[in-house]
């Protein structure tokens, strides 16, 4: 009998020890992450066609804090506050916000397969922004229409799935939905290439849909943050009912958690996040499939790492991209494409090691 306790006190003190060593790294792997995000912040700043050393941003950052005097050339700090400072901010945003929509999509449906436009929100504000162009809106138009019409396209999916499933497998409802008005909205968009003239509206058109952060204003960005926030925060504030909810619904149900509001919680909140980032840089793809697998293969799969880890990563991760979108080649290579080709080949990668890393 005491052999029997002192085995059990064994298997008990080797589980705690090793607990605490899956926690430490997984802190270490977030502080990393970190300082990685802030090293590709800054570097970001450095690389375009004018040539910024990091000694002159410093130096550039620390005068205007203190109010010292300017002792650098007025292009410089044009090409910092006015060029770079917006688009590295609206990457990182843009990323993140991807990021942590996938995540959330892919634990809400239990499936790895799951990207942020599976109900609809990437085609919907696809297409309120290819309308916005054919009427000839201005910026603010464009952008305006393209998030409305995200939010639209999953109001769609969300009532129509209603209707049909009515409480019956509703969560395969909601995706199956999600499928018809994606393809919906993507055939009124080409329906508005088709209708467009195709000697200006139907190139910018092509060309937005593509994605790029060429022409990012501050103004921009200050108008995402707004659904950023709102999306974030209640997802990261109730990632741990995720990993409730990843485990089925019944047993969801059993804690004691009401899976029909938190599912539309999430779906807001991920809508606000996919449609944002749309009607901001057009349609970029794969950021929201391939990053949380990626972030699971580095700290695990419990939703309350990985979000945050979605959250840093994405933002590491595109800012990257855009940053070899444009410095890597004399023209500047839309994001979507990019994100493509780094995507696609990764999730091959990922298929051929089977189902480590996911949910």
């Amino acid at each position: 009998m005491q052999k029997v306790n002192e085995l059990e006190e064994s298997i008990k003190t080797h589980g705690i020890r090793k607990y605490e060593q899956l926690t430490c790294g997984i802190n270490y792997m977030m502080i990393i992450l970190v300082f990685l995000l802030i090293a590709v912040f800054f570097i970001s700043f450095t690389l375009g066609r004018y040539a910024i050393s990091i000694s002159e941003i410093l130096n550039i950052f620390f005068s205007k804090i203190f109010r010292l005097e300017a002792t650098w050339p007025d292009t410089v700090e044009t090409v910092i506050f006015k060029v770079r400072i917006p688009r590295i901010f609206a990457a990182m945003l843009v990323g993140a916000a991807l990021s942590v929509s996938g995540a959330s999509y892919q634990g809400l449906f239990k499936n790895p397969m799951v990207s942020p436009d599976i109900l609809g929100a990437s085609a919907g504000a696809g297409f309120g922004a290819a309308l916005g162009i054919l009427m000839s809106l201005g910026i603010v138009g464009i952008q305006a229409s393209s998030f409305l019409m995200g939010l639209g396209a999953v109001a769609l999916t969300f009532v129509v799935s209603s209707i049909i499933g009515r409480g019956n497998n509703a969560v395969l409802v909601l995706v199956l939905t999600g499928m018809v008005v994606s393809t919906l909205f993507s055939s009124f968009i080409s329906m508005t290439k088709y209708l467009a003239d195709p000697y200006s509206k139907l190139p910018e058109i092509t060309f937005w849909l593509m994605g790029g952060l060429s022409s990012i204003t501050m103004k921009d960005v200050r108008m995402m943050i707004i659904p950023v926030v709102l999306g974030a925060v209640p997802l990261l504030l109730l990632r741990w009912k995720l990993n409730v909810l990843s485990f089925g619904e019944e047993e969801a149900k059993a804690l004691g958690i009401d899976t029909s509001k938190l599912r539309l919680v999430i779906v807001i909140c991920s809508t606000l996040l996919t449609a944002a980032s749309v009607s901001v840089c057009g349609m970029i793809g794969w950021i929201g499939l391939v990053i949380p697998h990626f972030v699971r293969m580095l700290v695990g799969p419990n939703y309350k790492v990985l979000l945050p880890a979605s959250f840093l990563v994405g933002s590491i991760f595109l800012l990257i991209v855009d940053n070899v979108a444009r410095t890597a080649f004399p023209l500047e290579i839309p994001l979507g494409i990019l994100t493509s080709l780094i995507g696609a080949p990764f999730f091959i990668y990922l298929l051929l090691k089977g189902k480590r890393g996911w949910i």
